[in-house]
């Protein structure tokens, strides 16, 4: 059972971690991350991927939590807070009651596509800027069951607070690594052995008609710009038919409609 200890005091130096959440998401937290919720909180617990180093729930919680406070170690501290001093402590109104400060465990890219088996699916991101899209995003990839996701240097942070609320806790579950500037995404996956498929308008062959192998990755870009076109010139490239006079969907939802049909297709080609 989980160490719970009183808080009353928004200056209470125990809490520091937890104080000026917002302006903290802004600039970083030397390799913690928060996580916000009870549904992320358990996906946290679950997954046992990031140690959790300490909770922050209100008091009128505690009750309703018991079974997630239970599954922690004993050693970790969970402070309680009446929830104005919680509130004060954050700096914004904390409405699901509960907080969390987890350690980052990086792994580098080889280490993650190593891990893959003979039959996988991938999800490569470049640039993709925006925290709702990256959350999104790792919510499709764990709901259609890709083993990893790759990033490019110019993605955003999907252990960002936002990003990790978005992905319902998915960002917390999926394992994914980070490329370094001067390494190529679809060169790294390709060398992994993967069949690399990338997203684009202008796609050489309509998702409905793709067929691939046991192992592949699709590739997604920042919304408007897209995937670069030195990296389209090296990948067999994949269109969603749309309406005339449309081209373009949101990438999360664009995500959500590949992975949902490569899990599909792909998944029926392994049997074979």
């Amino acid at each position: 059972m989980a160490l719970v200890i009183p808080v009353s005091d928004p200056g209470d130096p125990r809490i520091a971690p937890y104080r000026a959440v917002r302006e903290r998401d802004l600039v970083g937290r030397e390799g913690l991350f928060v996580a916000e919720g009870r549904v992320v909180l358990e996906k946290l617990v679950r997954a046992g991927r990031h140690p959790i180093c300490s909770l922050l729930v209100a008091e009128a919680r505690l009750a309703g939590l018991q079974p997630v406070l239970d599954a922690l170690a004993p050693d970790i501290p969970v402070y309680a807070a009446p929830q104005g001093v919680m509130d004060a402590i954050a700096g914004f109104p904390v409405h699901r009651g509960v907080l969390g400060i987890g350690q980052r465990q990086p792994i580098t890219p080889h280490e993650l596509l190593a891990r893959l088996g003979p039959s996988a699916l991938v999800v490569g991101l470049s640039a993709i800027a925006n925290h709702d899209n990256m959350g999104g995003i790792f919510r499709n990839a764990a709901a259609f069951g890709a083993e990893a996701v790759l990033l490019d240097a110019a993605c955003c942070d999907p252990l960002y607070r936002k990003a990790i609320r978005v992905s319902v806790g998915a960002a917390l579950t999926t394992p994914f690594a980070r490329l370094d500037v001067d390494q190529d995404l679809a060169q790294t996956l390709a060398a992994a052995g993967l069949e690399v498929v990338a997203l684009s308008p202008r796609g050489e062959v309509e998702l409905a008609d793709l067929a691939c192998g046991p192992r592949v990755a699709a590739l997604f870009g920042a919304e408007g710009p897209g995937l670069a076109p030195e990296l389209l010139a090296r990948t067999r490239t994949v269109r969603i038919e749309m309406a005339q006079g449309f081209d373009s969907l949101n990438v999360a939802t664009t995500s959500g409609m590949v992975l949902y049909q490569l899990s599909k297709r792909c998944s029926a080609e392994r049997r074979v």
